[in-house]
């Protein structure tokens, strides 16, 4: 099992950056740049390719509709090129909060668009002639407007023609699209306890139509890590995360983290977190998050407990711990989990 963290996309990126390279040294293998409606993560991602000599550098995660598809190609092997090969493009649908209200794009076909960026990326990173015709027409036709457009290829050449994808999933079809054609998947607010019977059969599926010359899919979850008799509080940071994203990413019916943490059982818990959130009821909204969720959800409490709940990430299939962690010596909390996997 490898080791990751996530970069804090809010405040200051140089700092967040900086603590991030601190932890390279520790035996952290990957570090993941979020984007979301803040900064942008390729411009984070090229500083931390500067200051950082071996971990990956991943996005975590570019959506498919701000971009075009041949840009997050470009982006990715920018990103590979200045970091001696170290980027892994990490892409997903985003929702439609984001894309039509912060990007003005049309929330269409997520599965449509996922599967070109990914089928794209891997030819431009081959250097194809790319001629395309699906949602994005490559080159643009004249019945479309085009008029002096014409096939082309990657101008430069890669440092890698296949760098890693992983995809940012969570609804069944989805997930089976990453099973199917991705190097990785990125889940969110992953309990391993229930991921067999939340994404077992899309898993399975999508499998069963992998190329095997993908390798195995690898998987990255984690969550808080605080190590100590006194570790459990920290569980509590959490709150804020949770009330967010069930309550507030998403309208009614239209919320995958809600509908996520309903599937794991909690359906009048997250039903009473959405009402709160969006009524701007914030605090209430955090309080109502359940206390054995934010246990699942996270790897907090003392060393024993902690190394046993890093087995059943492992038991469930993860292949990239992600942790955050909390305290003050974050180094020596890498440190210690780095010896344990």
């Amino acid at each position: 099992m490898e080791l990751s963290s996530p970069l804090t996309y809010a405040g200051d990126p140089r700092a967040a950056a900086d603590r991030a390279a601190a932890l390279e040294s520790a035996g952290l293998d990957a570090v993941w740049v979020a984007e979301a409606y803040g900064f942008d993560s390729p411009t984070v991602m090229g500083y931390l390719a500067a200051s950082t000599e071996r971990m990956r550098i991943g996005s975590a995660v570019l959506n498919v509709y701000s971009r075009t598809p041949a840009l997050i190609a470009q982006t990715a092997a920018g990103l590979d090129a200045v970091s001696g090969g170290r980027a892994v493009l990490g892409v997903g649908a985003s929702g439609p909060q984001v894309v039509e209200g912060w990007h003005g794009r049309r929330y269409d076909r997520p599965l449509g668009r996922t599967r070109e960026v990914i089928e794209l990326s891997r030819r431009i990173w081959r250097r194809e002639v790319i001629e395309h015709h699906g949602i994005t027409d490559l080159p643009l036709p004249p019945e479309k407007g085009g008029t002096l457009g014409k096939p082309l290829k990657l101008l430069n050449h890669p440092v890698r023609d296949a760098i890693p994808i992983f995809l940012a999933a969570l609804g069944p079809a989805n997930v089976r699209m990453a099973a199917e054609i991705a190097d990785g998947w990125l889940p969110f607010l992953y309990v391993p306890e229930h991921a067999a019977k939340v994404w077992g059969r899309p898993l399975t599926e999508g499998t069963a139509e992998r190329d095997p010359a993908l390798g195995p899919l690898s998987v990255v979850a984690g969550g808080l890590l605080a190590i100590g008799d006194d570790a459990e509080a920290v569980r509590d940071l959490m709150r804020p995360t949770v009330a967010l994203y069930v309550g507030g990413m998403g309208a009614p019916g239209r919320n995958f983290y809600h509908d996520l943490v309903c599937s794991y059982g909690y359906e009048d818990a997250s039903a009473a977190i959405q009402e709160h959130y969006l009524a701007g009821r914030k605090k209430e909204a955090e309080a109502a998050v359940p206390a054995e969720l934010l246990e699942l959800l996270c790897l907090a409490g003392p060393e024993g407990y902690v190394r046993d709940r890093i087995e059943v990430f492992r038991e469930a299939g993860v292949t990239m711990l992600n942790v955050t962690p909390v305290g003050p010596d974050p180094a020596r909390l890498v440190e210690r989990v780095r010896s344990w996997l």
